[in-house]
Order: structure tokens, then C-alpha cells, then sequence
């Protein structure tokens, strides 16, 4: 156990209301920074790649991202927990601009993956101690109203992000600057702006703790979070499960990660303590927000795919489309935060957002060729509700579970594990659809062969033929290009029916948390003067 001193004798100060908002500006504006780059860059990768070359490498340039955000998020919260929120949470947003302007000025792909995977690490940082920060500063009875926000964010982030790539790659210079530059460049004024406001309010008293720095456990962690994700997320579904590149990985990642577990049960100071999993809500919240993760990006990629491949809209309008997904996320983040400092209860909303959201993700089993946008409208928004209400409660469950001085790796731990949760799902689903997309086209021209032959004659219908379909419809008639359609549609269904199952697991799960009572202002600034080392007797 750490030993550790107050920098300051004097109790901690109540942050008011004002204060308070004033603060979360900085976080929020950090972390849509960080959201907004999942999903940005990848409806202009088209343009990135025509302008700067390299086909091949082009998966890259989101799986650079991806790695090192994920890779470092549980390092972020135990660092912050040794060295004070405010040096950290700076270091990510300094971290992020740096690989933005880089990647802005990037000149080939090999720069542009270097850059973004400096990017990912600033990121990381930025969506693990936003909660962290808000947790030090807000006791839990009163957290719902201001995390209900964060819900908002990730909700603006999921259509915005697609709208703006599409914005930006659409023009071929802006301010005399090639148009798919400014999705790094934008970055930097409002970085900048959460870097001012955090500098000049962002006070929180600092604890100085003897520590050793678990390096070994650091090293083992990144490596197997890597070798994992880059069997599940690129060699995996780039050159098929069962190639050597994929399983190599694969063993590697499992085998390390085991070894990152057998040594952080005898490390000193460990990144991950695994005492934490002692904790009741610590590990059906770590569990839950894996689920809620592979549930949310698995069900929520195949939306603009839907509307861009059957419906034929270009990326910026299934980018606005998604409105309504944003709307049932954003509602219900609020609605249910105020309820919780309302009501002091939070165990309902994931019970009844999971559920809601399984609703949801079956309901668009009934998605066809011709389904009218209202239809869907009213499945997103369902979904969108359902996550809402979800994502954020479970997080105010974990921070009032645990001990203070161990809310920076927890609430870290827990962003990671639904990172993962959501990698994963990605991969997963994205198997299924091609796997079941190939199923389906093939046994839907053997049906259209021997129904009406000649509708097939001159009509390529090899994989990059078909490819070429759905591109370009005018050059097929119109039952062929139906065919084609048809079989995206049920590959969907497919993908549909198997996260209902991934979001009914949340349920059961949330069903299984225990409802302790939310700690209030009283209770926390106890807890907060005990973790410092300032508590009597």
C-alpha cells in the first residue's frame, strides 16, 4: 500500500455549480476531440489516400488510432492516481495537438500512421480522465446531472464526426489548405481552449504518494493489448481468421496477457491492481461496459453502411441520418443523470436501457430495400435511448464503489475494458456480414441464374464484380442490382440477430448490480481527506 501525505493541511474546497460547468467545458471540448477522431477520418479515407498514395496501408491510418488510444487508457488513470489529474489530463491534450499539426502536415501514409498513432496516445489520456477528473471533483449523488453530458458528447460525436470527414474530403482546398488537412487541423483551437480553461480552473489538491512505477507491468500490458487487437481489428479480417499472421498474433497477445496478469499480482505498485476485482460492482461494470461497447459499435457501424450501400446515400447524409441515433443518446444521458442526483437510484437505467437497446437492435431486423427513413428513425432512436441511458450510470455505480485513491485506475479500467468491448465487436460483426454477405450473394445469383439467365449474361459477379454492382447500378438492371442489395439486407439481419444476444447478456448483467447508496458531499469530502492521509482516528 502506497504511503502518502496531503500537499496542503487544508481540506479540499467545494467546487460550486458555476465552477463546476466551467470545468466540464474543458473536458467536454477535450474529449469530442477524442471521440470525434474515431469516426472522422474515416469517410474521407478515400481522399487521404488518392492524394497521399498507399492502397495498401490504408487501414492504418484508423487502426494506428485505435491501438495506442486503447493501449494507454488504463495507464492514464493509474499515472494521474501518482501524479495529480491536471499535469496528466494537460500532457494528453499537448500529446493530441502535437499529433494532430503533425498528421495535418503529414506527406505520405508512413507519416500520417506515425502521427496518428501520437494522436491516439494523447487520446487515450482524454477519455479516461474526463470521467476520472469529474469523479474527483463531483460526489457521486450529484455526478448524474454533469455526466449525462458526456453521454451528449458521444452521441454529437457519432453523427458529427462522420458529417465533418465528409465536409472536409468533399473540398479540394479550403483557405488555400487541401480540404482533408483540416480534420487534424480543426483540432487545434479547441484543444488549445481546453488546455486554457483546464490551466486556469482545473484545481485539484495535489496528494504526494511514495511510488514505484510498475514499468514491466506497463510493457506487458501495451503488448498484449496490441498483439490482440491487431489479430481481431486488421489481420483478422484483412487476410481471414485462420491465417498465420492472425493466429500468431492472436497466441501472442494471450499468452502475454497472462503474463501481464501473473505479474501484476506480485507487483509493488501494479498498473492494474487485480485486488479491484474483489470488488462486486468493479467487475460487473467492467463486464457490462465491454458489453455495452461491442453492442453499441457493432450494431451502430452497420447503420451508415445500411444507409450508404442499400439506400444509396452518400456519407455526409447517412451522416445526418444518424440524427436521430444522437437524439435518443443525448435525451437520455441528461434525463437520466438528473434523475440519479434527483433520486439518488441508478441500478433502473441500465437495467432499462439494455433491454431497451436489445429492442432496438431486433427491431431493425425488419430493415428491407425499402424500408422509409421514419421506420428507422424510430429504431435509432431506440437504440440511442438505450444507450443513454446505459453508458454513463455504470460508470457513476463504479467511482461510488471504490476507494478514492483508486478512482483514477477504476474509472480508466473501466473505459478500457469498453474500448475493448467495442474493438472486439467491430471485428466480430464485421466478420459476420462478410461472411454471411458472401453466403447470400452467392446463393442469390445461383436462384437469379436459374430463374432469368439472361439477366445475367455479360454481368460480372465475382467478389470485385459485385463490388462494382452496388457501385454503379446504372450499368445492371435493376433485378440484378436488387439481388445484389438483397443480399447486404439479410447479411445485416445476420449481424442484427447476433448483437441482440451481446446486448441481452448487458441486461442480465445489469439485473446482477448491487444498488449501494449514492455517496453524498458530506461522504465524499470524508472519503476524499481519508485518501489524503487527512482523516482522524
Amino acid at each position: 500500500m502506497s504511503k502518502h501525505v496531503a500537499a496542503s493541511g487544508a481540506p479540499a474546497k467545494a467546487h460550486t455549480h458555476r465552477e463546476i460547468m466551467i470545468i466540464l467545458s474543458g473536458l467536454m471540448t477535450g474529449m469530442l476531440l477524442a471521440a470525434l477522431d474515431q469516426t472522422i477520418v474515416s469517410t474521407a479515407l478515400k481522399t487521404i489516400v488518392i492524394d497521399l498514395g498507399g492502397l495498401k496501408e490504408y487501414t492504418w491510418v484508423v487502426t494506428a488510432y485505435l491501438l495506442t488510444s486503447t493501449a494507454s487508457t488504463p495507464l492514464y488513470g493509474k499515472i494521474s492516481d501518482l501524479y495529480g489529474r491536471r499535469v496528466v489530463f494537460q500532457f494528453a491534450i499537448v500529446t493530441f495537438l502535437i499529433g494532430s499539426a503533425l498528421a495535418g502536415a503529414a506527406q505520405n501514409m508512413t507519416q500520417l500512421i506515425g502521427t496518428r498513432a501520437l494522436q491516439g496516445l494523447g487520446a487515450g489520456g482524454l477519455m479516461a480522465l474526463t470521467f476520472v477528473i469529474i469523479g474527483d471533483i463531483v460526489p457521486p449523488r450529484e455526478r448524474g446531472r454533469y455526466q449525462g453530458y458526456f453521454g451528449a458528447v458521444w452521441g454529437l460525436s457519432s453523427v458529427a464526426g462522420p458529417l465533418l470527414g465528409g465536409f472536409f474530403s468533399d473540398h479540394q482546398h479550403i483557405l488555400g489548405i487541401t480540404g482533408w488537412r483540416w480534420i487534424f487541423y480543426i483540432n487545434l483551437p479547441f484543444g488549445i481552449l481546453a488546455l486554457v480553461i483546464t490551466s486556469a480552473v482545473l484545481h485539484i489538491p495535489k496528494i504526494k504518494r511514495e511510488h514505484s512505477i510498475d514499468y514491466l507491468g506497463a510493457l506487458l500490458l501495451i503488448l498484449g493489448v496490441t498483439s490482440l487487437l491487431l489479430s481481431v481489428a486488421v489481420y483478422g479480417p484483412e487476410y481471414g481468421w485462420l491465417d498465420s499472421r492472425t493466429l500468431t498474433y492472436l497466441f501472442a497477445g494471450l499468452a502475454i496477457s497472462g503474463a501481464f496478469l501473473y505479474w501484476e499480482g506480485k507487483a509493488k505498485e501494479p498498473i492494474l491492481p487485480l485486488r479491484l476485482f474483489k470488488n462486486h460492482t468493479f467487475s460487473l461494470t467492467s463486464a457490462l461496459g465491454a458489453v455495452i461497447g461491442a453492442g453499441m459499435f457493432g450494431a451502430i457501424v452497420m447503420l451508415p453502411l445500411y444507409l450508404q450501400i442499400v439506400k444509396g446515400n452518400s456519407a455526409t447524409a447517412a451522416g445526418l441520418k444518424l440524427i436521430p441515433l444522437m437524439l435518443g443518446i443525448v435525451s437520455m444521458s441528461i434525463y437520466s443523470g438528473k434523475r440519479i442526483s434527483a433520486k439518488g437510484h441508478y441500478k433502473i437505467f441500465p437495467v432499462v436501457g439494455t433491454a431497451i437497446m436489445t429492442l432496438g437492435i431486433l427491431s431493425m431486423v425488419t430493415l428491407t430495400r425499402t424500408t422509409p427513413y421514419w421506420q428507422l428513425s424510430i429504431y435509432s432512436i431506440i437504440v440511442g435511448a438505450g444507450l443513454g441511458l446505459s453508458m454513463q450510470t455504470i460508470v457513476i455505480a463504479l467511482q461510488n464503489s471504490v476507494d478514492f485513491s483508486d478512482m483514477g485506475v477504476a474509472t480508466s479500467s473501466n473505459t478500457f475494458f469498453r474500448s475493448l468491448g467495442s474493438v472486439f465487436g467491430t471485428a466480430l460483426f464485421g466478420a459476420v456480414l462478410n461472411n454471411r454477405l458472401t453466403h447470400y450473394m452467392a446463393s442469390g445469383f445461383t436462384d437469379l441464374g436459374k430463374s432469368n439467365p439472361s439477366e445475367l449474361t455479360g454481368v460480372d459477379i465475382s467478389p470485385k464484380g459485385l463490388t462494382g454492382i452496388i457501385a454503379a447500378p446504372e450499368k445492371v438492371s435493376v433485378l440484378v442490382h436488387n439481388t445484389a442489395l438483397d443480399a447486404y439486407v439479410n447479411a445485416f439481419h445476420i449481424v442484427f440477430l447476433a448483437a441482440a444476444p451481446v446486448t441481452a447478456l448487458g441486461f442480465i448483467l445489469a439485473l446482477m448490480l448491487r444498488e449501494v447508496p449514492l455517496r453524498t458531499s458530506n461522504d465524499y469530502a470524508a472519503a476524499r481527506e481519508e485518501s489524503a492521509g487527512e482523516a482522524i482516528g
